[in-house]
């Protein structure tokens, strides 16, 4: 017979250290009386992987439930819950094009006269790049992107729309 929500709320608080299993591949690993994780466990592609749901008692029993019916509907999809967050955080850690654009100008300041003040490197990109695709990530621009962004200064201000290329 399968354990299904063993665990109470006033339960979780009184357990000491060790792994506590509360149904469906569910737990609440104690270091300590006070401190601790929850767990799940779930088989993915044949393989047994634990999938951490957050610190207790920041994350109480009944979101560490939730997040466990999450990542099973997830699995039951097709999609792995542990692969998923992954890419999600990587995206949350792209590189904008500004941030990009700024840490070069930063990298090649020594070598521009009297420290780039004058804003001949920067001012074509600030003033016609970052506006437009700023907040795009680096490996989302590609030359159609490019093309759309300098497309109305080519004419008008050529060696402008190079010098933002």
């Amino acid at each position: 017979m399968t354990l299904l929500n063993a665990l109470t709320q006033l339960k979780v608080k009184n357990l000491g250290p060790g792994k506590h299993f509360d149904g469906q591949g569910l737990m609440l690993v104690k270091s300590r009386k006070e401190t601790g994780k929850w767990m799940l466990r779930l088989t993915v592609a044949g393989k047994r992987r634990e999938m951490g749901l957050g610190r207790w008692p920041d994350v109480p029993l009944s979101e560490a439930r939730e997040r466990a019916s999450d990542a099973r509907r997830k699995l039951r999809d097709g999609i792995d819950p542990i692969q998923a967050r992954q890419v999600t955080m990587r995206r949350e850690q792209r590189l904008t094009v500004a941030d990009a654009i700024e840490q070069c100008f930063v990298a090649r300041q020594a070598e521009l006269k009297n420290d780039g003040q004058a804003g001949r490197w920067l001012s074509p990109l600030s003033v016609h790049v970052i506006p437009k695709i700023g907040t795009m990530a680096v490996e989302d621009v590609d030359q159609h992107v490019l093309k759309k962004t300098l497309d109305p200064i080519w004419h008008e201000k050529a060696d402008t729309a190079r010098k933002a290329m």
